[in-house]
């Protein structure tokens, strides 16, 4: 038996078993719920895996199991809440059977079955069975005893505080100065004792107890807040009633997009993806009011939901487009929260990585001014246009564009705005910016290129405004790649304040670790495609449409040239590898569709199904690399669907190999984009002829505009490339 076929009977197994039970909750039908395995990819490559995380879409109660990884034999307690993405939970509980008082941190567990919507789990030492379901903000637990003896439940949470009352439970986490986190408990019977112990305490329930129910609420405003969102979701203690509501909240979701053909595996792939695209940001609203951690201060939302936990970095160039077609009033909603962030944050800097906790400004660049123009431009007005502009303008021009820090522009910065690139430093050379962090290097290049599209997605926005002499001057600056091209090598190439370029340099491993000292994460070959709003130009400085197919066809092909643990030991974000190409990084989604580019679209349609194949499968490994909250997944949804927002910002889409006969996107207002893709299966990848909206479609994309009102994309697939097709209609860029 194959691994894919074990790993899949595993994760989709434990989701069935889970789902039926006895509950009532399914039917004999498939639901797309049905299809989600939360186990995929929770083995990682290298770095950091996915999560099965348990929550109702985009909702603030979410929680994943207590334990170091997926083959971690023992769990850290039961979790109540996860606050930011990854983050460890931040109150459990323990339940155990015992007259002695013990320090129970870890439970060795068996039978864990995971959907959604729902965790079980057996606790083998007291054999204890555990029943979990969320509601939005709320959610409730079940203890069966199957052992007489002292039932007992330990509460724990770290800075912070917990105190009992009969049978409720109440308390908060610290989660930094501003910011803490409460939770509201009760519990169905009544403790004989408690023991306090300020961030520990200890229930004790009636002897031979059998069952005991929790139910809980949270909030970030207050314990009273706490009890009144747990009052206004969950009324007993059944947690089978609130499992089925969980399950149709995911059934609603999911259905915006339905799909028939394709095998059992692209089914859960896709499901499973569109599931990891509605994990965050999570909505923080509570009774018509939110806490928000950029002033420290509770807010009316003015009967708008209040969004955070968005890594916009990974984010911007699948998930939010995603969300621009399937659930437009969040996205409207997701916008104009960044900008009451900017507001209440005092330096109205649009946030780059916004958490519970605040804006961590991680990474490099300001792509939140991509998500709001490429919003504006199809056709979504739920923000004001002018606040986005200044906010994001200030992002660019008034904060500092060096990474990981979050400080007013320096010298650095003035050396970009006169010289048109970020200055980097000789082999050797010492830092002599004090502000530069330490760990994560100047990233010229990546800042370069990734300032370069900002200031495009802002003179986007500026025209939009009629304020065209910003327009003018931020699309000048947009083409500040240039100073950074090298003509001989055909690569972005790091310079040194002297303008020369840096001798030396392996596009393959040069950069020290990550590469950050002139790039990020990635090396030299996937930066060498970082042009998102002007790749015609690109082909144009690569050479032209032959040079530009034959470089990435080079990319796909160019050995290691070390052995993996040498290269992986410089390039630990680096997995996922076809030759140089890494599927394992947000930079890297768009880079198979650009043969769409220069005349061979067949390339894309070869590569998308390829890498689609190799690298995201229904079993535990089967996500290359980070998956950041939605950021990866939904270039696999897009992907599968058969076309892809190569240009956030830019009203197209590329098309490339669909994986389905037929899928039908929900719109909104009764309106349906459908691709129906003829033939499609594993061998007839290519695209022979298409049909868009009943008219002759000879090229590898469409607008927006021609689908945004509800549409229909047919395409005949064949075995065999049709080099043709589309060969002579690149898609939109700013060249």
């Amino acid at each position: 038996m194959k691994l894919r076929t074990l790993f899949a009977g595993i994760g989709l197994a434990g989701s069935l078993l889970s789902c039926s039970g006895g509950s009532g909750v399914v039917s004999s039908a498939k639901e797309p719920v049905d299809y989600v395995n939360p186990y995929m990819g929770n083995i990682s490559h290298l770095l950091v895996p996915t999560y099965p995380t348990v929550q109702l879409p985009n909702s603030m109660m979410r929680i994943f199991p207590a334990r170091s990884g997926y083959t971690a034999s023992r769990l850290n307690g039961l979790p109540l809440i996860v606050t930011n993405h990854r983050r460890i939970s931040s109150f459990t509980v323990t339940p155990f059977l015992g007259n002695e008082e013990k320090p129970v941190r870890e439970l060795n567990y068996d039978r864990e079955r995971i959907t959604p919507y729902r965790y079980q789990v057996y606790l083998e030492d007291d054999a204890i069975e555990v029943d979990y379901a969320p509601s939005h903000q709320s959610a409730v637990y079940t203890f069966t005893f199957e052992k007489n003896g002292t039932p007992n439940l330990l509460f724990k949470c770290g800075r912070g505080e917990l105190m009992a009352e009969d049978n409720t439970i109440s308390g908060y986490q610290q989660l930094n100065d501003k910011t803490k986190v409460y939770i509201y408990a009760e519990i169905d019977v009544t403790p004989e004792k408690h023991e306090v112990s300020k961030s520990s305490l200890l229930i004790t329930i009636p002897e031979n107890t059998q069952r005991v129910s929790m139910r809980y609420g949270i909030s970030y405003i207050s314990e009273e807040q706490a009890g009144k969102n747990l009052r206004k979701e969950i009324s007993g203690y059944n947690t089978d009633a609130v499992a089925k509501a969980g399950r149709n909240a995911w059934n609603e979701a999911l259905n915006k997009i339905k799909i028939e053909g394709g095998t059992e595996d692209d089914k859960v792939v896709f499901y499973t993806s569109l599931y990891r695209s509605y994990e965050r940001p999570v909505n923080l609203s509570e009774d018509g009011h939110y806490f928000s951690a950029y002033d420290g201060k509770i807010h009316a939302d003015e009967g708008r939901p209040f969004y955070t936990d968005d890594w916009i970095w990974d984010t911007y160039r699948a998930a939010h487009p995603l969300r621009v077609l399937i659930n437009r009033e969040a996205e409207n909603d997701i916008i104009r929260s960044y900008l009451l962030m900017a507001e209440e944050k005092g330096t109205n800097w649009m946030p780059t990585f916004p958490e519970v906790t605040g804006d961590a400004h991680c990474m490099n660049s300001n792509h939140a001014v991509a998500s709001v123009i490429d919003a504006y431009n199809k056709g979504l007005r739920g923000f004001d246009l002018e606040k986005a502009y200044l906010a994001c303008k200030e992002a660019i021009e008034g904060k500092s564009l060096i990474p990981w820090v979050e400080i007013p522009a320096g010298e650095l910065d003035d050396f970009y705005k006169e010289h048109g690139f970020f200055p980097a430093l000789k082999p050797g050379e010492k830092e002599t910016v004090s502000t530069v962090h330490s760990w994560e290097k100047r990233q010229p290049i990546a800042v370069t290129l990734g300032t370069s599209y900002d200031h495009w997605c802002l003179s986007l926005i500026a025209r939009a405004l009629g304020k065209t002499e910003d327009a003018d001057l931020f699309l000048r600056r947009s083409y500040n790649y240039r100073n950074v091209f090298n003509p001989e090598t055909g690569f972005f190439h790091p310079k040194d304040k002297e303008g020369a370029f840096i001798e030396g340099v392996d596009y393959r491993y040069s950069g020290g670790l990550g590469a950050r000292e002139y790039y990020d994460e990635n090396n030299g070959y996937i930066y060498r495609w970082d042009v998102q709003h002007n790749i015609g130009d690109l082909v144009s400085l690569i050479g032209g449409d032959k040079a530009f197919t034959d470089a990435l066809d080079q990319m796909f092909n160019e050995p290691l040239g070390k052995s993996k643990w040498e290269f992986y030991a410089t390039l630990p974000d680096h997995t996922g590898n076809v030759g140089q190409y890494s599927m394992a990084n947000e930079p890297c989604l768009h880079i198979p569709y650009l043969y769409n580019y220069a005349g061979q679209p067949w390339k894309t349609q070869k590569w998308i199904r390829t890498l689609l194949n190799q690298w995201f499968r229904n079993d535990l490994m089967g996500i290359p690399g980070d998956e950041d909250g939605g950021g990866m997944s939904a270039f696999v949804v897009f992907s599968q669907m058969g076309f892809y927002p190569v240009t956030p910002g830019s009203p197209a889409y590329n098309i490339g190999s669909p994986v389905f006969s037929h899928v039908k996107m929900d719109l909104g207002n009764h309106t349906y984009f459908e691709v129906v893709a003829n033939n499609a299966s594993p061998e007839n990848k290519y695209i022979q002829s298409a049909t868009l909206n009943g008219k002759e479609l000879n090229q590898a994309w469409f607008s927006h505009d021609e689908i945004k009102d509800g549409g229909l994309l047919v395409v005949e697939m064949g075995p065999k490339a049709n080099k043709d097709w589309g060969k002579n209609a690149p898609p939109p860029s700013e060249n």
